[in-house]
């Protein structure tokens, strides 16, 4: 079987600091108005883009409109159309989206040809189910029986839930699945009693408010060691590695917490975008580093040492020419990539041939299509 991923470091934490770029030097050759998306006001990625984008103004005169996206497909609906050179988004409109996989798998979407430019793998957090404290429960095995939530019309939040309870040998057949309208409501719900455990960043505002509450809150740890817990986690979501946390409710001023994460954000382009600009803004991202970093927590992880270059989605040539100047591509990297190029072209013929069959039910037809194009391909099969 072709390898799909090499372990990861985890993701930024929300909030942006004030304070103004110092100007640093760079030959990158940008335009002067450029749009990304991120995710929504507030957010990690939206921080980190806004401090990103007032260091390019600095050095370069260059002006980043970032565009707030509630979910993954308004953050990669510009970036198709060709509204916005890039998008700073997560596993959701990066992964998933190549995959083909959840809201990516409807009829007028289907997967599609991301290009990674780099990856922010801070790991200053995780991102994990925390558990209600008042149950006594050590470990996420210890859930087997227990209420934990689902987000309806979150795939990325239940897939991670999913990903936790194989780690602890269980699935959602062995837990009391109760269903919410969003992510804050299956927080509120642990706090109020209704359910017992429910995934989120560490430092998730609800996190804080949770671990003050009553019923208290625990994050079950991931040993590093315990390697047939971590393959059936990276089985169920393969973006995920261990990480040691820093940041998060009942985590600060700790010696960290032992749980898993991920990559947050990923600057993506698509196989459309121009070789020449992809090229300039890696550059610029890794030039002009020292302007933006500590100008929003967790900028830190965009660091040019800490970008791993065997992770699930492909990079974009632009990019590779760049890595391959500073010396950091190597040649088990353009293997990998070479596979993932290979996984997506599988699925894009599979996504065609599908089309032209124009099948009934398509959610249906999609998912078997999807599964035999990968087995086909000796590619590992997600989702």
């Amino acid at each position: 079987m072709k390898p799909f991923f090499k372990i990861i470091a985890a993701a930024g934490v929300a909030g942006l600091v004030a304070g103004a770029a110092t100007a640093q030097q760079t030959d990158a050759e940008l335009p002067r108005q450029m749009s990304w998306t991120a995710y929504d006001t507030g957010s990690a990625g939206y921080n980190q883009a806004v401090a990103i984008g007032a260091a390019l103004q600095d050095a370069l005169g260059v002006n980043l409109r970032v565009l707030p996206g509630k979910n993954d497909v308004s953050r990669t609906e510009p970036l198709r159309q060709g509204r916005v050179q890039f998008s700073a988004t997560g596993v959701g409109g990066s992964f998933m989206a190549q995959e083909g996989a959840f809201q990516f798998g409807a009829e007028n979407w289907g997967p599609q040809p991301i290009r990674v430019l780099m990856a922010n793998n801070g790991g200053a957090i995780n991102l994990a189910v925390g558990v209600a404290g008042d149950l006594g429960i050590e470990t996420y095995a210890d859930l087997k029986g227990k209420r934990v939530a689902w987000v309806v019309g979150a795939p990325a939040l239940n897939v991670n839930t999913e990903a936790y309870l194989a780690y602890g040998g269980l699935t959602w057949d062995d837990v009391e699945r109760v269903d919410f309208g969003g992510f804050g409501a299956s927080w509120k719900g642990l706090m109020e009693g209704q359910v017992d455990a429910a995934f989120a960043s560490t430092n998730s505002g609800f996190a804080y408010e949770a671990a003050s509450s009553p019923r208290g809150l625990y994050w079950p740890p991931v040993d590093p060691a315990n390697t047939d817990g971590i393959a059936r986690m990276q089985a169920i979501a393969p973006f995920f590695s261990p990480n040691l946390a820093k940041v998060g409710a009942n985590i600060d001023g700790t010696d960290g917490y032992q749980g898993a994460g991920y990559a947050y954000p990923v600057l993506v382009g698509t196989d459309q975008t121009d070789a020449d600009l992809a090229y300039n803004m890696t550059k610029a991202m890794v030039d002009l580093y020292d302007a933006y970093n500590g100008k929003a927590p967790g900028i830190g992880g965009w660091a040019l040492e800490k970008q791993n270059m065997t992770w699930v989605a492909p990079y974009h040539d632009g990019a590779i020419r760049y890595y391959k100047e500073a010396g950091v591509w190597t040649d088990e990297a353009q293997a990998h990539n070479d596979t993932l190029l290979a996984r997506q072209a599988a699925l894009k013929a599979a996504w065609d041939a599908l089309k032209a069959e124009a099948p009934e039910n398509w959610d249906e037809a999609w998912a078997v299509k999807r599964r035999e194009a990968l087995e086909a391909g000796g590619f590992p099969v997600v989702f």
